[in-house]
């Protein structure tokens, strides 16, 4: 048994290296909620997750106040039971972003703590599917960004050897976008895939009126198309194109993902870890995915992305948005254009607390210090 005897929550505030924007909003600020769990031999759990932009002070207010002094003497192993119990403690605020983002933060430091205190790396303790995962580039394609400057930064992105590059879409008339994207189409060729992103921002009969634009030009996925609360309108847009359609980065439940693989509303699940709450249902919706034939590719976070895909077997797809290199000793390994998992005990992030100091804007510790 490994008690927690304290755990200690942190806010750091990352600002993005680039400007970051699309088609309903800007990417201000990563308000990074962290929580750190120490258990009785003192081996110490990081975990985090994020915002971007606004309701970081809310998170870790619900993390002190309600969810964290729950963990004091609990076994740090009883992961599933730890997240179930957190889960209906707050069952009035679940399902929404907030809530979920909270536990993830706890969730994930429990799981690099189990792969500390076993000495392997959260991939293998999760399920050892694979040792790389192929990336694809999404900082050269915000929508604010021209299109001469959006083909140089998808040419140079090929260079570099990743498989793909996301543009994001949603221009206000669906010439400006076919236009953008068939300039990188014309550059790149047709050996090398393009992922396009709306961010939610179309309704149905755009979303459909765009998708066959985007036909022609070979796209390898639309994504977030139309809110994620509308099942039934991805059912019809799914029909109504051979387009593949992913969601997944606006959803908060295991249960609204089966909602989508049920229907055929989806073709590509991009479930991210920071939103669904944590390690534990990440792995829950890759493999309800798997028995639906449909490949993870998971929504930013690609450091703590990067073990989970390669711990799956259906994962595609890892989004590269570097963000912690900022605040870490060492960024992930890129080999041949694939992301290639540490074989470092736990979540595989060397974490310079000495570099993140200085963006804390949050600390308070639960238990002994």
């Amino acid at each position: 048994m490994a008690k927690i005897t304290s755990v200690e929550v942190l806010q750091a505030d990352l600002k993005p290296k680039v400007k970051r924007t699309d088609a309903v909003q800007a990417f201000e600020l990563q308000e990074t909620p962290m929580v750190r769990v120490t258990d009785a031999d003192g081996v110490t759990g990081t975990g985090y997750s994020y915002t971007i932009g606004t309701g970081g002070s809310s998170v870790v207010r619900l993390l002190d106040d309600h969810l964290v002094p729950m963990l004091l003497g609990r076994d740090a192993e009883d992961i599933e039971a730890i997240w179930r119990d957190l889960f209906y403690r707050v069952h009035a605020t679940t399902v929404g972003a907030l809530t979920s983002i909270a536990i993830a933060a706890i969730d994930t430091a429990l799981w690099d703590l189990r792969a500390r205190r076993a000495k392997l790396p959260l991939h293998k303790v999760a399920g050892g599917a694979k040792d790389g995962i192929e990336l694809y580039y999404t900082e050269g394609g915000w929508l604010h960004i021209p299109e001469a400057e959006l083909v140089v930064e998808a040419v140079r992105a090929k260079e570099r050897g990743f498989g793909g590059a996301k543009l994001k879409v949603g221009r206000p008339h669906v010439a400006e976008d076919v236009s953008r994207i068939r300039a990188v189409r014309e550059q790149v060729g047709p050996a090398w895939d393009i992922m396009t992103d709306a961010n939610q921002g179309f309704r149905l009969d755009e979303a459909i009126r765009r998708a066959r634009f985007y036909e022609e030009l070979d796209v390898a996925w639309f994504e977030e198309p139309i809110h994620a609360d509308d099942v039934h309108a991805h059912v019809r847009l799914a029909a109504s194109t051979s387009v593949p359609i992913a969601v997944g980065e606006s959803m908060y439940s295991l249960s609204q993902f089966k909602d989508y693989l049920q229907q055929g509303a989806c073709s590509i699940v991009q479930v991210d870890v920071g939103r669904i709450g944590g390690v534990t249902p990440w792995l829950k919706v890759a493999h309800l995915a798997e028995a639906f034939n449909v490949p993870v590719c998971p929504h930013f976070l690609m450091e703590l992305h990067l073990p989970l895909c390669c711990a799956v077997p259906n994962s595609r797809w890892l989004e590269y948005i570097p963000q912690l290199d900022l605040v870490t000793e060492a960024g992930i390994r890129i080999e041949d254009g694939k992301a290639m998992a540490s074989t470092e005990p736990g979540l595989g992030i060397a974490w310079d607390w000495k570099a993140l100091e200085p963006h804390i804007v949050h600390r308070k510790t639960h238990g002994p210090s």
